[in-house]
């Protein structure tokens, strides 16, 4: 029996357990048998869908939009049903225990107490703020772009780039874009930051490189006095899909990297530049993806052939397991690294200075946001799109504007 029908069972027998679990606060609330018919029908017709498209190509199906709907319809009814779980089950172990009690007691008949109606409208009520943020995440929050502003201080940063300003953004992920609008006013609001310098971190498309054709006159409108540089992420190498040959991947792969000029970026591949100002400069390093565990095509030492130690050095590599286990221990002093990858895992909880979590962090221990050790900087961008879900729940997409500033080092 192959993997997959093998998860399928697995995957199978775990939503039965869930649907019949939170089936129950249904049956509580009411008798209607037309309410009830309606619920299991959509959680078929949910099932049914994801199942079809997962049979149908599983090897791709993930870079599909039909995918991302169904990825999107089961979270947004799935993860409501669990929060119902969860408030059931509670209510579940104060029922057993008090059958422990009743029968230790005179009363050694008694039944366990039924489900209250109470609980069961908690149960749906709690569901209800969960499946509210998916379908917003879904609508709107996948185009809630924020802009997140830092600024860093290095002692060696050459004066002549005092108060300069970068523009970062990440997992563009074109294939899974489809309201020209709201992209628009994403990319309107990035040239609105009216930056020195804009540097994107990989992921243009899903997989292949004609799911940005149809976006290449939008995203050529970048504007930045000092440039535009790139580079590539995991999703940019066509990995996830099966291909006819291995000259059609590197095929693909070319037309992919063809892409970046097209748009106005410079393209780093285990290289780098130098941005000079006032007779002064900056060195920006920009390596191809490494990943722990998977796709290390990046070649630090590579990129920063004829780059000085005493630089000042901004390296750009998409997956921030690359700073974890390379480069904040690297002697040779990357300043500044941006990454993106990660973003966020698209949903999550975010207050400002208070709280944040998402599962993310379970993966990578920088997941979004900037991090500092030994003096040096990572920023985990959040994305600039979205992928396999169609929404961002609470992780909303990111430009990131980073002003640098002679003095002491704020790390």
């Amino acid at each position: 029996m192959s993997r997959f029908f093998v998860a399928l069972i697995i995957f199978s027998v775990v939503f039965f357990l869930v649907e019949f679990y939170a089936f129950q606060a249904i049956k509580t609330i009411t008798k209607n048998r037309y309410v009830k018919m309606v619920w299991i029908l959509i959680a078929l017709a949910i099932y049914l869908n994801l199942f079809y498209t997962l049979y149908s190509s599983p090897r791709s199906a993930g870079q599909t939009k039909g995918f991302q709907l169904a990825i999107g319809l089961l979270l947004t009814f799935f993860i409501p049903k669990l929060v119902i779980v969860l408030t059931m089950f509670g209510e579940d172990v104060v029922r057993f225990f008090q059958k422990i009690l009743s029968y230790f007691s005179n009363e050694l008949t008694q039944p366990i107490p039924s489900r209250r109606l109470f609980i069961s409208q908690l149960a749906l009520g709690l569901a209800a703020i969960p499946f509210a943020s998916f379908l917003y995440g879904i609508f709107q929050g996948r185009y809630n772009y924020k802009v997140l502003k830092y600024q860093l201080s290095f002692e060696d940063l050459p004066e002549a780039f005092d108060g300069f300003t970068i523009t970062q953004i990440s997992d563009i992920h074109s294939g899974s874009f489809t309201n020209p609008e709201k992209i628009q006013y994403g990319i309107d609001l990035i040239n609105e930051q009216q930056s020195d310098l804009i540097l994107f971190t990989g992921d243009i498309v899903n997989n292949k490189a004609n799911e940005m054709d149809s976006w290449i006159d939008t995203f050529k409108n970048f504007k930045a006095p000092y440039g535009k540089l790139s580079i590539l992420g995991n999703h940019d190498y066509g990995d996830y899909v099966d291909w006819p040959s291995k000259e059609d991947k590197a095929k693909n792969f070319q037309a992919v990297k063809d892409v970046h000029p097209k748009i106005g970026f410079d393209l780093l591949l285990n290289e780098h530049r130098y941005i000079e100002k006032d007779g002064q400069k900056i060195a920006v390093i920009g390596i191809e993806n490494w990943g722990k565990g998977f796709n290390q095509a990046g070649d630090l030492e590579k990129a920063s052939l004829g780059v000085q130690k005493e630089d000042f050095k901004i390296l750009m590599s998409h997956d921030p397991s690359h700073w974890e286990y390379k480069v904040k221990h690297d002697d040779f002093n990357y300043h500044l690294t941006l990454s993106g990858h990660t973003h966020g895992l698209q949903m999550g909880i975010e207050i400002p200075g208070f709280f944040r979590w998402s599962p993310s962090q379970y993966v990578y221990k920088q997941w979004a946001g900037l991090y500092s050790e030994f003096g040096r900087f990572i920023n985990v961008n959040r994305g600039f799109g979205y992928h396999a879900f169609p929404g961002r729940v609470g992780i909303w997409p990111e430009i990131t504007v980073i002003e640098l500033k002679k003095g002491l080092n704020n790390a």
